[in-house]
């Protein structure tokens, strides 16, 4: 077999052992390794190569970002930030037409802005948001698809877990991702607001008899009110403000970020040193899961490299005369469809590798392509089978009526509102890049 013949065999086995169950990394791993032994013929090299690749991933600098993230990220929700930014955004959007739906929309932007964490938001917010929504009238399908929807939030405004992920793999400055993430974000949260309001206004019985009240009732005062959304936006503006000023680099970012959560948690008595070290379990658990998926990933990367497979996709492509708009919007959609049986994780690592040397040839922005690899992405954590989002929802949920079909359906339009956002993208990339 020759070196290409090689690497699309390998690739079909990892995407067969995905299918079938594997974890990721493992057949990531796995299969890396029995392609190098393949292209080279020797089981030692291809052991030193991929053990080359793994200790150069892992001890690149900016790997540092994610356990720093995932910390803050974990701090910001066991101190009970996500219940304030609920309270918060309620108290803000109560006179509006599904306030409370808007409100959820707002508390998930927020939250998004402390932790880049989608499936933290899933689960906070399902405790939090679906069980106020229900007592003021909304219907159950509406209210856990508003939570599954908004969730998703937290990929694409920074901090963002699956733009560190994309930046470590592209090599692309996590810094002008996270800056290139937050006109998107506000667009995609807006969309979702003002999609809420249309739909109380035109088709009240979707959204519940909830609906004519507005939002829910609200008893925050002027200082209660100050309590709860001054040490949100201290912590967003630190983290945030200090990228965007050019005061610190993401890594040191998340490592403020993260220091300054715990001051706050101390200092408001709501971290205890039990909850603390159920912290710092979480983070070690969640870093090491993402360790592993970026390792494997850059073996992966190496093999396609040696078997020449990007090389001959993006010949091909080229061959193919389909054009620049042509190989885009096969590649979303082909993300879209992947969506629908794996992870975000996992489309990132297999897809991006494959098409960043064709892309690279087109002369692509490639922080602009991760915005938009971001946003279709993030489709696939809303659509049937896995959708991830709301697998969590269901897990969190204490109602045993409210099924997955129903919050598959809840969901839909706001997977609906999301091809929107990333047509306006692709349509106008200064959406993307106009803050870098």
């Amino acid at each position: 077999m020759t070196p290409f013949e090689i690497g699309l065999t390998s690739f079909g086995a990892m995407v067969v052992m995905i299918y079938a169950g594997f974890w990721v990394p493992f057949a990531l791993m796995l299969c890396s390794y029995v392609g190098v032994w393949a292209i080279k013929g020797s089981p030692l090299l291809a052991g030193k190569l991929l053990a080359l690749a793994a200790s150069e991933t892992i001890s690149s600098y900016f790997f540092g970002v994610v356990p720093l993230f995932v910390l803050m990220g974990y701090v910001v929700s066991v101190t009970g930030m996500g219940r304030d930014a609920f309270d918060v955004a309620n108290h803000l959007f109560r006179r509006l037409r599904g306030g409370l739906g808007i409100g959820t929309v707002g508390a998930n932007a927020i939250f998004a802005a402390i932790t880049g964490i989608s499936i933290a938001s899933a689960a906070v917010f399902t405790r939090i948001a679906v069980p106020e929504m229900i007592r003021h009238g909304y219907a159950k399908r509406f209210s856990v698809g508003v939570v599954a929807g908004s969730s998703v939030l937290g990929m694409l405004i920074p901090p963002s877990l699956l733009l560190i992920l994309y930046g470590l793999l592209a090599e692309q400055s996590v810094g002008d991702l996270f800056i290139a993430g937050i006109l998107p974000g506000i667009l995609l949260a807006l969309a979702f607001g003002v999609g809420i309001w249309l739909t109380a206004i035109l088709w009240p019985a979707r959204l519940g008899p909830g609906v004519a009240a507005g939002g829910g009732e609200s008893d925050l005062g002027p200082r209660d009110l100050v309590a709860k959304g001054l040490p949100i936006v201290l912590l967003i503006g630190l983290v945030l403000g200090g990228i965007y000023g050019g005061i610190f680099t993401p890594i040191e970012a998340g490592a403020v970020g993260a220091g300054g959560a715990i001051v706050i948690g101390v200092l408001r008595r709501k971290l205890s040193w039990r909850d603390f070290w159920q912290v710092l379990t979480d983070t070690g658990l969640v870093t090491a899961s993402i360790s592993f998926l970026i390792i494997a990933a850059q073996m992966y990367s190496r093999m396609l490299s040696l078997s020449g497979v990007p090389m001959e996709f993006g010949a091909f492509v080229a061959g193919a005369d389909i054009g620049y708009w042509g190989v885009i919007l096969a590649y979303i959609a082909l993300v879209i469809v992947m969506g629908a049986v794996l992870d975000s994780s996992s489309i990132m690592l297999i897809l991006v590798p494959l098409m960043l040397p064709v892309v690279g040839g087109m002369e692509v922005d490639l922080i602009w392509f991760g915005i938009v690899t971001v946003i279709a992405v993030e489709v696939g954590l809303l659509t049937p089978p896995f959708g991830i989002s709301v697998f969590v929802i269901k897990s969190a949920l204490d109602d045993p009526d409210i099924t997955l079909g129903d919050i598959f359906i809840g969901a839909a339009p706001f997977a609906l509102m999301m091809l929107v956002v990333l047509a306006l993208v692709l349509a106008f990339p200064v959406l993307a890049t106009g803050l870098i």
